[in-house]
């Protein structure tokens, strides 16, 4: 099946949308000066959704996902899609949640290879001490993600990041 996809400006800089009939395959962050592209037909409830998160009217995504990845990445991808909007967890208890706790490692590395950025919440992991760590689409945008979820009602809550 032929990908197709679409860039959309969102409050964290342009997002490329990525899939087919099959699903959505990615959503990316993109660095590089880059234009808005038409939306395909496939991919409009996807944008719609996105909207309406940041919009602060949507706390879970109800798409259908075509995700790529080894067996175990795609186990960690859908326990993240347990977190809860508005919460938080640790890199430890992410292990735990795909039942080796001495899998951390592991874990981040699979969390760090999500393509489906925001719908599949990989920036609600954070550090076991609290603080925001690596984010492959930066930190800046994790902060903001989560500022977004948490109505950005607790002021310093990510001090010192």
């Amino acid at each position: 099946m032929n990908l197709n996809s679409a860039r959309i400006q969102s409050p964290v800089g342009i997002i490329e949308i990525s899939g087919s009939e099959a699903g959505i395959r990615s959503i990316l962050f993109m660095d590089n000066e880059i234009e808005e592209t038409p939306v395909p037909a496939f991919l409009q409830e996807c944008v719609t959704q996105l909207n309406e998160y940041f919009d602060g009217k949507r706390k879970q995504f109800n798409l259908k996902l075509d995700p790529r990845g080894t067996a175990f990445q795609l186990k960690v991808w859908k326990k993240l899609q347990e977190i809860p909007f508005g919460r938080t967890i640790s890199y430890l208890d992410l292990a735990r949640m795909t039942g080796r706790e001495t899998n951390t490692r592991a874990v981040g590395n699979a969390n760090g290879k999500n393509q489906i950025n925001i719908v599949v919440p990989c920036h609600r992991v954070i550090g076991s001490n609290g603080k925001l760590t690596g984010y492959g689409g930066g930190l800046w945008r994790k902060e903001i993600l989560l500022k977004l979820e948490m109505g950005d009602t607790m002021p310093g809550l990510f001090a010192g990041t």
